[in-house]
């Protein structure tokens, strides 16, 4: 399966902005831009990503709150959820993981990059599935 539909949380405007323009115009990614937790909460369900990209530090609802409360959601419970933060010290990664991230991606980050970036940790994604599983069909 492809990388299609990725909802981006993020409070700062300018950073969604770039975002936007890095998923959707340069990597050709399907977005759904969300302001806070709670917008994320609602718009998931019925955008049913494929992925969600969550800010770290953000008023209300941080990153690790909304992920928590993603995985309540029977429709989102397993989407794979990504942190994109400047807070990547070795633990600090460490605790992101242990939370139910698959992966943190390092602000500041690449306009130009960051839907490969994506796209290569969803292949490593799609990569331990078919690991998990005998017999899993291969991608077209």
């Amino acid at each position: 399966m492809q990388l299609r539909r990725i909802l981006y949380v993020e409070d700062d405007t300018d950073i969604r902005d770039v975002v936007a323009l890095a998923l959707e115009v340069v990597g050709g990614l399907e977005v759904c831009l969300c302001a806070c937790g709670k917008d994320a909460l609602q718009a998931a369900i019925d955008f049913l990503p494929d992925l969600v990209v969550l800010d770290v530090m953000m008023p209300d609802m941080d990153g690790p709150a909304t992920l928590v409360a993603l995985r309540r959601l029977p429709e989102l419970a397993q989407v794979p959820v990504v942190f994109m933060t400047a807070k990547v010290q070795p633990s600090e990664v460490a605790e992101f993981l242990s939370l139910g991230a698959v992966d943190v991606v390092a602000k500041p980050f690449d306009p130009m990059t960051l839907a490969d970036s994506l796209r290569q940790i969803w292949r490593r994604l799609e990569s331990e599935r078919r690991d998990q599983k005998p017999g899993f069909p291969e991608d077209n």
